[in-house]
């Protein structure tokens, strides 16, 4: 194995759904006030709203359902790009060199919600100027670095078992020896040398050469999964000479005797490591593949895209109607937004009939396998019903947990959801969430958990009290047990860091740690931005991945805010936690007797404690049923 060691030679048809006409959604209930603005209609509930303009975009639209305190801009994108515009460090800043305009384009209105469609003119905004050219790489940023000067903790790749080795990973953990490019070397050809794994972060790994014991000097990090990697023996089987590096080749006289000293009893990486990865970064969709995917002016309906580019398992989507590709949409393989053709028909779901008349040359529906799964249901007992109330993660706030209401009940298990106080008159703002995803709960979830709550727009009695709320609005509240109550072994802890999705710029993949855990729920924060830019993600989330994905998968990864952006943010983000918790103040947690008896009409469960932060993992459920 090592005889080489001190060598030097180099040696088909159109969519069934196309044909269906988008199906008419029931007005909300007469009794609700609305406001309405150049054709568009919005509800709220005091009816005393006045109107606010985006200073970022341009749009138009009801004060309350503006972002932030001081309603200067209509969504969460909006203000960062703002704020980032003023101090050079926007998200366009970093991808095109240059700062973005506040002279936005504004689109032509349709009946949504303001803060929706501002979000995809920004979009559009930013699709036009880039035409589709490839990200500025950032220069400076390092995950090694970044690791090391602050002694970071990442979440392995074990927890993203969607990503490239997620699920054959291995034992592949500190101490490991691998075959790696000796660097510390002043001859003409490549040679190699053995190194330790010190650290594993993600995918990356911080390797010191055999031979240099508790020297750290000429430590290095490299991607485990890179082409330069190799188990132990690979040389040999390779005819590839191993050199000691010239620091410390004079150390030992005989670095045969050495070596196989020191690697008696150590581990090294499968001789199959290689191509199990490139195995596992085989993607089923291909470009030119048809399929529904959410409507991202729209959220009620679905539209026909093509899949334009596929880069890691994520999938740059082309709505069909867009002539230029620059009307797009980015989401994982995996993502519950994307579906086979003819999945609206077969559930019931609105979808936009495409102004194509027949498919193109050369595209073709995916076959409908490609598509996650979901659980199947019973829904002919008790079930959803129109009206019930739960709590769910608001599409267009990721941040925030709302008092949300269920509108359609669709088949195959899948709902309609409206964010009470916000939504759209037409039901344009809609949300389609299946009855076990992990991003809607039943009544009561925040308050066992200790989450903020965000009560309806305009609720004036606070602090909110769901019993008086259902009472109010005389409805009930869905039943605990329609819930999904399982919570995978899934690994994280608080402080991880990783790489994750910004959903509301879904095209762009971000710095990120781990804020919170309850149960499977994770609250994702974006390394050098404020919290309320904060995102609650379930643990299994197709939209989270290892540190190092981004660059085994030759994708952009956007680093953390600049310094300067920390420190401006953060004066205005206390006095906006200040101002949040005035407003929503934090309400004595209810007893279980007071649960039984205001929420669940006498039926017997228990809440369980929210749990602790650090209480990553357990297979306990959120709540458990007491049997008579």
């Amino acid at each position: 194995m090592f005889d080489g060691y001190d060598s030097c030679s180099e040696d088909t048809s159109s969519s069934s759904s196309s044909d269906e006409s988008e199906e008419e959604v029931a007005p909300l209930p007469s009794s609700l006030p609305i406001i309405k603005n150049n054709g568009q209609v919005y509800t709220y509930p005091d009816g005393k709203s006045g109107m606010a303009t985006c200073e970022m975009c341009g749009m138009v639209g009801v004060r309350d359902a503006f972002y932030s305190k001081t309603k200067r801009f209509c969504s969460v994108s909006c203000s960062r790009s703002y704020s980032s515009n003023s101090k050079k460090a926007s998200i366009l800043a970093r991808l095109q060199g240059k700062p973005p305009t506040k002279k936005a384009k504004v689109l032509q209105k349709q009946p949504l919600v303001a803060k929706l469609a501002a979000y995809a003119q920004y979009q559009a905004t930013l699709q036009n100027q880039a035409k589709t050219k490839a990200a500025v790489p950032v220069e400076g940023f390092s995950w090694g670095s970044y690791i090391n000067s602050n002694s970071f903790t990442a979440a392995p790749v074990t927890c993203f078992k969607h990503a490239p080795m997620g699920t054959c990973w291995g034992d592949i953990s500190e101490g490991v020896r691998v075959e790696v490019p000796n660097t510390d070397c002043s001859l003409p050809t490549k040679v190699f040398w053995i190194a330790g794994i010190v650290k594993l972060a993600g995918y990356n790994a911080l390797l010191r050469y055999e031979g240099f014991e508790n020297d750290s000097s000429l430590d290095f990090w490299c991607n485990v999964c890179g082409s330069d990697i190799h188990p132990v023996g690979w040389c040999a089987t390779s005819g590839k000479p191993l050199v000691p590096p010239r620091t410390i080749q004079h150390k030992y006289t005989n670095w045969k005797a050495f070596l196989v000293k020191r690697l008696t009893g150590a581990k090294t990486l499968p001789p199959d490591f290689s191509q199990k990865v490139s195995e596992s970064m085989q993607y089923p969709f291909k470009t030119s593949m048809r399929v529904e995917v959410v409507d991202k002016t729209h959220l009620c309906r679905t539209r026909v895209a093509v899949v334009e580019s596929v880069i890691g398992g994520r999938l740059r989507l082309v709505y069909e109607e867009s002539e230029d590709k620059t009307d797009d949409f980015w989401c994982h393989m995996y993502s519950p937004l994307i579906h086979h053709i003819g999945w609206s028909r077969s559930i019931g779901h609105r979808f936009k009939r495409s102004d194509i008349t027949k498919k193109q040359d050369g595209h073709f529906d995916a076959p409908p396998h490609l598509f996650m799964k979901v659980k199947e249901v019973d829904a002919a007992g008790e079930w959803f019903k129109e009206g019930m109330k739960l709590e769910a993660i608001d599409p267009l706030n990721l941040s925030a947990i709302c008092v949300a209401t269920i509108r359609k009940v669709l088949a195959d298990g899948y709902l309609m959801i409206g964010i009470d106080g916000s939504e759209a008159a037409d039901g344009s703002d809609w949300f389609c969430y299946h009855a076990t995803s992990p991003s809607i709960f039943p009544v009561g979830f925040c308050e066992i958990n200790m989450i903020e709550l965000t009560p309806p727009r305009g609720y004036a009695k606070l602090p909110f009290k769901w019993f008086d709320y259902l009472r109010e609005t005389d409805s009930i509240a869905a039943p605990v047990k329609l819930f999904n109550k399982e919570v995978p072994n899934h690994g994280f802890h608080v402080g991880m860091k990783l790489e994750a999705v910004d959903l509301m710029e879904p095209r762009l993949v971000c710095v990120a740690t781990v804020t919170r855990i309850i149960h499977r729920l994770l609250r994702i924060h974006f390394d050098g931005w404020e919290d309320e830019y904060d995102q609650w993600v379930d643990c299994e989330s197709p939209d989270l991945y290892p540190v190092g994905w981004c660059q085994l998968t030759g994708y952009q990864l956007q680093p953390p805010a600049p310094q300067t952006s920390r420190d401006s943010q953060s004066s205005s983000s206390k006095q906006k936690k200040k101002a949040k918790s005035q407003q929503y103040k934090g309400h004595k947690k209810m007893t279980s007797l007071q649960l039984k008896e205001e929420l669940l009409d006498g039926e017997e469960y228990s809440f369980l404690q929210g749990a602790s932060d650090q209480e990553s993992n357990g297979s306990a459920s959120y709540y458990i049923k007491q049997e008579p």
